[in-house]
């Protein structure tokens, strides 16, 4: 639905809590040992503003580390500080450590400690004060600080404008803006959803201003697929694609052995549920992916329907109303029989959300 109320416009700016902004600077007033986490299997909105948030820290006089729970996809390589970031399921050793002596550890694009999954059970444990920033419903209140808006694109957005509320607007480079481009490109499909405030618009133009090269940004993203990738996007859409036209629903389905037959690597199955859910008249997507302990689910769907919600409720699951994630410990078979089985229960909220996203509304 397209909104251009300008009763919305108090939306446009994400205020943070004072008292919590003024807390945070006095902490950062002198050097700390800071690491910066994100959540497994880290996307583009997780880097990027990882990245971002270790670049303005470090510039500020910080001794500041990243830590990824696992490997990062081979498309983003190439972003800047990356290969400095320590790999926790390549450098265990070294990886506690750097929690062990942290003063502080920001957690980025994630709402609960789970979400890093391999150092979970290290981070609960770690004496530093950790600091959420995120954009993701239902934030667990484990905290000791929170900067968590889920009305906002990206966490790269909300680093942004956490280094606006602090001040230091000038200490955002043009590597730094890249990275946080990155986030904000990525985790709104290219602008084409969780993007509808000026705000997200506002901060892009500045960061273009810092010098991003937006059309190199994007081929880097989206134009390195390798031949075996482009050749999995083929077998998924010719022979795994189901279409269920009743429920509004499509999805796509590989099996361990697919994933052996072409390769799979890191992020080579990034955005493939999209292409499910960019059918006509389809407004609910799945993406199911087997693992060597479990199913791996992607929802993805347009207008009012939450697969938010469908996740939660169903696959042990959650994230945004139109992106989510989720996880069964059945078989494939089971699974996918399990996810039909629940679709009447939800067809009139999938149906009228397909009817929603086909209008154009003033």
């Amino acid at each position: 639905m397209f909104d251009f109320n300008p009763k919305n416009q108090e939306l446009t700016l994400h205020k943070f809590e004072q008292a919590t902004v003024d807390r945070l600077k006095l902490l950062l007033a002198t050097p700390q040992n800071i690491v910066i986490t994100t959540h497994y299997n880290p996307d583009g909105d997780a880097l990027g503003s990882s990245l971002a948030l270790y670049r303005f820290l470090k510039s500020s006089g910080q001794n500041v580390s990243v830590l990824i729970p696992n490997e990062y996809p081979g498309f983003l390589n190439w972003m800047p500080d990356l290969k400095s970031a320590l790999v926790y399921s390549k450098d265990q050793q070294n990886a506690e450590l750097l929690l062990n002596s942290a003063s502080i550890i920001f957690c980025l694009d994630y709402n609960g400690f789970n979400r890093v999954n391999l150092f979970a059970d290290k981070l609960v444990a770690a004496n530093g004060i950790k600091i959420l920033l995120d954009h993701h419903l239902q934030p667990e209140n484990t905290f000791d600080l929170a900067f968590s808006v889920i009305e906002t694109s990206s966490t790269s957005e909300l680093v942004y404008d956490l280094i606006d509320a602090l001040g230091k607007i000038e200490l955002i480079d043009k590597e730094s803006a890249t990275c946080l481009y990155v986030g904000i490109m990525t985790d709104t499909g290219s602008f084409s959803f969780a993007c509808n405030l000026p705000r997200t618009y506002e901060v892009v133009a500045d960061l273009v201003r810092k010098g991003v090269d937006t059309e190199q940004v994007h081929r880097l993203v989206y134009d390195t697929w390798s031949e075996n990738r482009m050749k999995l996007l083929g077998y998924c859409l010719s022979e795994k694609l189901t279409v269920l036209k009743e429920y509004a629903t499509a999805f796509i389905w590989l099996t361990a052995g697919d994933m052996h037959k072409y390769n799979v690597q890191s992020g080579d199955t990034e955005g493939i549920v999209n292409y499910a859910l960019s059918i006509k008249g389809i407004s609910f997507a799945a993406f199911f992916t087997e693992k060597p302990d479990r199913i791996r689910i992607s929802f993805r769907s347009k207008g009012s329907f939450s697969v938010n919600a469908f996740a939660r409720d169903n696959f042990n699951g959650g994230g945004h109303r139109n992106a989510a994630g989720g996880d069964s410990f059945q078989s494939m078979e089971n699974t996918l029989q399990r996810f039909k089985d629940t679709l009447p229960a939800y067809k009139t909220d999938i149906v009228a959300a397909a009817d929603e996203s086909s209008r154009f509304q003033l």
